[in-house]
């Protein structure tokens, strides 16, 4: 496949907004995937997310930090079981400060304090999972959001500002992928419409796809 015979280049998708294909070596997946497995386990576990209009998102959710829900935070699962939130880790601040790096060039210390990541959305993808255009907008701080992938590929639909609709993007997030939009696009508009089931590395032995969101709350 030409895929695999020409390597994926950095590309900027839109206006602070970059694809860094695998950025995640196989090592550091999986160590990443055993972290997640851990945080899906109860209390304050993986979960179905339920909407205010009596849906329910398709794919399921484990949060760090704070918890989220539609569409607020909170010290605990709120729309569960009640738990407490699980901690952030340090070092995922860390990975999520060198991730602003390496994709826009830029350290942390060039947005307004504070800018320490203590959010993580993490998201389970099985292969009929979809993700509806919505824009990361229930923080109070405007520094980058990072999203790592593992597991299946999917499209990521980038869009705009101002509209669900177009003109968006779609992107092939792989996994080991980092996708960085902060700036003018990190209000912008963007979803999962489709998940390629069983296109996952094996090696990994993850059956379906997970994308680790890291956000600064300024809560």
């Amino acid at each position: 496949m030409d895929a695999e015979l020409f390597p994926r280049a950095r590309t900027e998708v839109a206006p602070g907004a970059v694809h860094v294909p695998d950025w995640l070596d196989a090592g550091r997946q999986r160590e990443l995937l055993e972290a997640c497995r851990d945080w899906a386990r109860p209390p304050a576990g993986l979960r179905t997310v339920r909407t205010p209009g009596g849906g329910t998102m398709t794919a399921r959710q484990v949060c760090l930090g704070w918890h989220w829900y539609p569409y607020a935070y909170a010290r605990t699962v709120a729309d569960g079981d009640g738990a407490p939130v699980k901690p952030f880790p340090a070092w995922l601040d860390e990975l999520g400060r060198q991730a602003v790096t390496d994709a826009l060039g830029a350290p942390t210390s060039s947005y307004p304090d504070p800018c320490s990541y203590d959010i993580a959305l993490i998201n389970f993808y099985d292969g009929d999972a979809r993700m509806g255009m919505h824009r990361d907008s229930d923080e109070k701080a405007d520094a980058p959001v990072v999203s790592l992938s593992l597991g299946d590929t999917c499209v990521l639909r980038f869009g705009n500002t101002e509209t669900r609709a177009k003109p968006y993007t779609d992107v092939e997030l792989r996994s080991g992928d980092l996708f960085v939009f902060g700036g003018p696009s990190r209000l912008a508009y963007h979803g999962v419409p489709r998940v390629y089931a069983g296109s996952g590395p094996p090696e990994l032995g993850l059956s379906g796809r997970l994308n680790i969101t890291l956000r600064v709350s300024g809560l």
